[in-house]
């Protein structure tokens, strides 16, 4: 199908009643959810999980789909007047954009932000619209090996690249793989690890495990924080929103190097809108003639990485949707919450659900218009919930991820999975353990073990099957090298130590 034909039909699948309600829904709780700090779009995303089991499945991708790039924009509002980020992304947004707010130019911080994100998204959109069919036509030549190998590559990814030490990113992934073995293992027919737990015997909840270890953690981890500072907010009318010529050409150019930067970094699975926007902000720094302006209002400090994180967020639906493959953590519960509505993303997507595809890319066109709309009148609304006290907040989301999660299977156990896995990413976060490579082990577990044992199966146990094929040999060495920029460091140390020691 081309180019146009494609958009012909996402137009016709989106542009209805229910998806433009659904992708309104989606985006202004995305806005809503990144404005809170301590919450985020993969902790959102989790928590929505059981409202779209009673939706289709276009509707129900849309709306969380709009979460999760709506909160990328939402973000920005209280890092710029609080110093407070909203998400993990717009923490480098801060740097910049809260000098601003003290120099009284809040609005045309804001202003910024909401232009830079939108160009930065469209870029990432018109790269998923041309790669990804084109990707999983490539894909359509791999065999279980090559899956097993790519999905491994992803996983080492998503462990070496996670903030904090890689190390511990790693265990996170090797405990996400032995919890995705709990239950009936789908070959044998064997129950695996259940411990004579009946509930168990399905495997653990996806939507329970991933509320926890998201949601009710990041609050507990909240908690015991004072309230926001809200007497420190600005009122921001929307004539001081209108940046000056100076400002507009200051900006185009770093918002062209952050969409490019984002879009390359969504694709790799694992890196993540975290690392793009920082990536974004070094090359800023780098190339600007008068690096010292960093940090104390230079306006290049937050149009990069809010195009960089946008463009990421929306790129990473490239090795989602045409090979399986979890940009990030909140791309994982996207890719659960497909499996859950029966879409398993695989080089096949484009051809077997094309009209999902295109509608898809259609609702992220519209979705971007419509925060483009929506966030700059609704400032005003964002910055009046900042002042929620979160002793009020914070019960009230328990309460909701507790109700939601109930409603999925009337089953007072997922009540308690939550709970669980909630004190789990409390101590994991507590630890500096990473909960998101936790989560893609988890969710791409059960696909790594089906394609090693149909490889096997396939080659009657010889192991170098996986090296005789070159596209798989590739992955491997991929994450090898990965690996071994990991242990490098430790290796010298230990090298030079020996020298002294003898």
């Amino acid at each position: 199908m081309d180019l146009l034909s494609g958009l012909a039909l996402g137009v016709e699948m989106a542009i209805t009643w229910e998806g433009l309600l659904f992708c309104l829904i989606g985006v202004s709780i995305g806005m809503f959810i990144g404005v809170l700090p301590g919450i985020g779009p993969l902790a959102a995303v989790a928590m929505t999980l059981p409202i779209t089991y009673h939706l289709q499945p276009m509707s129900a991708l849309i709306m969380l789909a709009g979460i999760f790039y709506g909160a990328q924009y939402g973000g920005s509002t209280a890092s710029i007047l609080l110093n407070l980020p909203g998400t993990s992304t717009t923490a480098v947004t801060a740097l910049d954009g809260y000098p601003m707010a003290k120099q009284g130019r809040a609005g045309v911080a804001l202003f910024i932000t909401t232009i830079t994100s939108f160009f930065g998204g469209c870029v990432a959109i018109i790269l998923l619209m041309g790669f990804a069919p084109a990707l999983g036509k490539m894909a359509l030549s791999f065999s279980s090996a090559e899956y097993f190998s790519i999905m491994l590559l992803g996983l080492v990814a998503a462990a070496t690249m996670a903030i904090g030490s890689p190390m511990k990113g790693i265990v996170s992934v090797i405990a996400g793989l032995l919890l995705a073995m709990v239950g009936m293992d789908t070959t044998s027919g064997t129950v695996r690890y259940s411990f004579g737990i009946l509930e168990l015997q399905d495997g653990l909840n996806l939507v329970a495990m991933a509320m926890g270890l998201f949601g009710v953690a990041e609050i507990l981890k909240n908690a015991g924080q004072p309230d926001r500072p809200t007497d420190k907010l600005q009122k921001v009318r929307l004539r001081e929103l209108l940046p000056t010529r100076d400002d507009l050409r200051q900006t185009w150019k770093p918002a062209i190097r952050g969409a490019g930067i984002g879009s390359f970094i969504g694709i790799l699975p694992g890196a993540g809108p975290t690392l793009a926007a920082f990536l974004a902000y070094a090359m800023e720094k780098r190339v600007a003639r008068d690096p010292s302006r960093f940090g104390k209002g230079a306006i290049e400090g937050i149009s990069a990485p809010e195009a960089a994180n946008n463009a990421s967020t929306q790129a990473a639906f490239i090795p989602t949707l045409a090979l399986g493959i979890p940009g990030d953590a909140s791309m994982a519960v996207l890719l659960g919450a497909m499996m859950i509505h029966g879409i398993t993303p695989r080089p096949e997507f484009f051809t077997v659900h094309t009209d999902l595809f295109w509608g898809l890319v259609v609702s992220f066109w519209i979705g971007n218009l419509m925060l483009l709309v929506l966030n700059i009148p609704l400032i005003g609304v964002w910055v009046r919930i900042l002042t929620i006290p979160q002793r009020l907040l914070f019960p009230a989301v328990i309460f909701f991820i507790c109700v939601g999660v109930y409603s999925v299977n009337n089953n007072p156990f997922d009540v308690l999975t939550v709970i669980v896995f909630g004190v789990i990413g409390y101590l994991m976060n507590m630890l500096n353990y990473p909960t998101a490579p936790l989560l893609m082990g988890f969710i791409l577990g059960p696909m790594i073990e089906q394609h090693f044992r149909r490889a096997l199966l396939f080659s009657r146990g010889d192991l170098w099957t996986f090296v005789d094929r070159p596209i798989s040999a590739a992955f491997l060495a991929c994450s090898a090298g990965l690996v071994l920029l990991l242990v490098l460091p430790s290796l010298r140390r230990t090298a030079s130590r020996l020298k002294r020691a003898f």
